[in-house]
């Protein structure tokens, strides 16, 4: 293909995509307002270095591979959930009809890289030790930096008794462990349930906030007064798996109509999701919930609600960051697009994606302070290649909850 075709060919890739991403209609392309004639006039500067690159770099491009990496680029800095899919990654991506073996891991990008969200509990991930904040640098010797995250959850999951070999960045090596699992059909635990100071606290930890969970946590929650419970710690660190529906209808057993949160975007209709007076079970007992870097999406709303309303207090760690809507945009050459079309936000405003949820009672997990997950070591070894990656957290040397016992020490002083 003569170079000043393929230069054609990725103008008008990015074109498109930018034509899709403003939402230009197709009976012309003017744009909106100030803001998208400055995203029309950087086609010019874009077009100007496909330029220079065909005509200067070292060796002839690889114009698809040039253009996937654009693309890819494109979306990706926007937020991690929004991704680009080739035609190839588009067709596997609709393919998959879940319910496949996993290894255990709930994933987001982070610096670029797939990052560890949370493990659940007896999943392969979870024997092998990994843990919140942990980088995957590679997948099957792909390197993430280059994978979308919609195909990367997809490339976690797999055939049952299939192996799954990732690179795994941790502190204080020059070189990511390479750790291997066997993926397995992963059941998420029932609630964990527990009694402190004399049955009078209700400790309750879902690992998911699906119906079947949120089901369990009402069951015991409606029982609490015939079991001389009275006050209620609920434990939402590491969940970051759900629905969001079901997080709005837990938030409503503790809320009395109060704002639970809302949904808007740009071309969102904002949705205000409020409390239910009928439907809450315990809008009055003293009530505490736990939440760490693990915290996320759902959860996220919960924890943010509460707090927010003052409805009780949030002790640990600030969550992850999660908290949104994507919609997918089928192009005309069979790739597409995941974008974020709207946000989650606390009843204060804040999004969740961007804020996540702030503990007004902090209390460290005994992680190393000092590594940070926003931190990052530099010149680390990645691939044989020297590049600057961020640090996953140290693990805890010693085994004390400091985050719970900080809890039930404030929830022993509140009066039932």
């Amino acid at each position: 293909m003569p170079k000043i075709s393929k230069v054609l060919l990725l103008s008008a890739s990015v074109v498109l995509v930018l034509v899709v991403f403003l939402g230009v209609n197709s009976a012309g392309v003017r744009a909106a307002s100030d803001g998208q004639d400055g995203a029309y006039r950087q086609i010019s500067v874009y077009s100007e270095v496909l330029n220079k690159i065909q005509d200067d770099y070292v060796t002839q491009p690889n114009i698809p591979a040039v253009t996937n990496g654009a693309l890819r680029g494109l979306l990706e800095s926007l937020d991690a959930d929004s991704s680009y899919l080739t035609a190839d990654d588009y067709k596997a991506y609709k393919s998959d009809k879940g319910g496949r073996a996993q290894a255990g891991i709930n994933v987001s990008k982070r610096y670029g890289y797939a990052a560890v969200v949370s493990v659940v509990p007896g999943s392969p991930a979870d024997k092998q030790g990994l843990a919140d904040g942990d980088i995957l640098e590679s997948i099957d010797g792909q390197d993430t930096r280059n994978i979308s995250l919609a195909m990367i959850q997809r490339m976690l999951e797999g055939a049952p008794g299939s192996t799954l070999t990732v690179g795994v960045v941790r502190p204080t090596k020059a070189e990511p462990d390479k750790i291997v699992m066997t993926r397995t059909l992963v059941t998420e635990p029932p609630v964990k349930e527990d009694q402190y100071e004399n049955s009078s606290i209700l400790y309750l930890k879902p690992e998911i906030l699906d119906r079947e969970h949120v089901d369990e946590i009402q069951t015991r929650l409606k029982q609490m007064s015939k079991d001389g419970n009275k006050k209620i710690l609920l434990d939402l660190r590491d969940v970051a798996a759900g629905d969001m529906d079901q997080a709005i209808r837990l938030a409503n057993f503790f809320l009395n109509g109060q704002m639970i949160g809302s949904l808007e975007g740009q071309k969102f209709p904002k949705q205000v999701f409020w409390s239910d007076a009928a439907k809450s079970i315990n809008p009055n007992a003293p009530l505490i919930v736990l939440t760490n870097r693990g915290t996320a999406g759902p959860a996220e709303l919960v924890a943010g609600a509460i707090l927010d309303d003052k409805r009780g207090d949030v002790v640990g760690e600030k969550t992850f960051g999660e908290g949104a809507q994507q919609k997918t945009f089928e192009l005309p050459d069979g790739s597409a697009l995941i974008l974020t079309i709207a946000k989650y936000e606390s009843p204060s405003g804040k999004k969740l994606q961007d804020d996540g949820v702030t503990p007004n009672i902090p209390v460290s997990s005994g992680l190393d302070e000092q590594a940070d997950v926003d931190d990052e070591v530099p010149q680390q070894i990645v691939g044989g290649a020297a590049a600057t990656v961020p640090t996953a957290p140290k693990k805890p040397t010693v085994q004390v909850d400091e985050q719970l016992t900080k809890a039930l020490d404030l929830l022993k002083t509140k009066p039932a």
